[in-house]
Order: C-alpha cells, then sequence, then structure tokens
C-alpha cells in the first residue's frame, strides 16, 4: 500500500509538472506552484524528487515515450514507406491545430536551459535521434534510409516555423517537401 501511495505521490508532481512546464515554460513554473496544484507536501515532493531538473527529466522521459508512441502509430497505419513518412507529417498537421497545443515539448525545453546542462540536453537529443530513427527505419525497406535526416531536419524545421507563426502552414510544407524528396 506504501508503494502504491508513494507512486500516487511520484503521478501527480509528474502529471503536474508536466502540464505547467508545458503550458508555460519550465523557468516560469516553481516548485511552489507544482506542490500547491498538484496537492501534494513538500516533503513527499523532495522525497520523491531531489531537485526541479530531476523532475523536468521525469516530464521529458514520460513525454519522450508519449510522442514516440504517437508517431510509430501515426507511421505504421500505412505499409507503403512513403505514405509512412507522409503520415507523421499529417499527424503533425492535426497536433499543431489543436486548442492546448504551446509547440514541441522538447524544442520548447532546449529553449529554455542553458548549454552547460548536458543532462538534459541528452534527454532532449535521445528523443530526438528516436524521431531519426524512425524515418530511418521507415525509409530502409526502400533504400531511402540515408534520407532519413533530410525527413528529421524537415521535421523539426516545422515545429519550430510552427511555433513561431502559430500557424499550419509551416508544416504542410514540410509535407510537400519531404513528398517530393521521396518521388
Amino acid at each position: 500500500m506504501r508503494k502504491e501511495r508513494k507512486n500516487a505521490v511520484r503521478q501527480a508532481i509528474v502529471d503536474t509538472a508536466s502540464r505547467l512546464f508545458y503550458k508555460q515554460g519550465y523557468g516560469n513554473t516553481g516548485i511552489n506552484q507544482i506542490i500547491e496544484e498538484s496537492g501534494v507536501v513538500k516533503s513527499s515532493l523532495y522525497t520523491s524528487f531531489r531537485s526541479k531538473e530531476d523532475i523536468l527529466m521525469a516530464y521529458l522521459e514520460s513525454s519522450g515515450a508519449a510522442t514516440d508512441e504517437a508517431l510509430k502509430n501515426a507511421a505504421y497505419k500505412f505499409t507503403d514507406p512513403k505514405e509512412r513518412v507522409l503520415g507523421v507529417f499529417d499527424y503533425l498537421v492535426e497536433l499543431v491545430q489543436e486548442k492546448e497545443y504551446y509547440g514541441c515539448n522538447f524544442l520548447n525545453i532546449i529553449s529554455e536551459i542553458p548549454k552547460e546542462d548536458e543532462r538534459v540536453i541528452a534527454q532532449i537529443k535521445k528523443q530526438k535521434n528516436g524521431v531519426r530513427r524512425l524515418f530511418s527505419e521507415i525509409l530502409e525497406p526502400i533504400g531511402k534510409a540515408d534520407m532519413a535526416d533530410q525527413i528529421y531536419t524537415l521535421f523539426d524545421g516545422a515545429l519550430i516555423a510552427n511555433k513561431v507563426h502559430n500557424e499550419v502552414w509551416p508544416v504542410n510544407s514540410a509535407r510537400k517537401i519531404a513528398e517530393k524528396l521521396l518521388g
């Protein structure tokens, strides 16, 4: 029972912090706000996490797993590799139009943290390399795995341009370029 309670407290902290980090940013979210909104006591937070950065790492890990699953689901609705890649872009088109979409979790965080924060940067790179790997795996059967980095660059570029312009056209443009690249 005690372990279940500890896990529930930890999950409440991660869920609350995830929502706050995503919506208002890592730097604009304080420990006291996480404590207040999660309904846990300060000592429970520090029993579960040593620091705010540890909470951030849990957020990045859970967000990474959810993102990987969503991208794979979008891709593997199709059998044709080209359609799989375009399926990922179609997923992005839908995602960026959601009311509660505030940009890519990982690009948002990387823009906030110092370059010296190697632990957080390594976690973000791990997630982004997973996207690169997904494109490589999709394109391998048609001998175009070497294009994975180009497609990935379109993917992340579309996310950045969407954040700047707050419009869907960058993602649609990236999709069209990917379609042309893949022939």
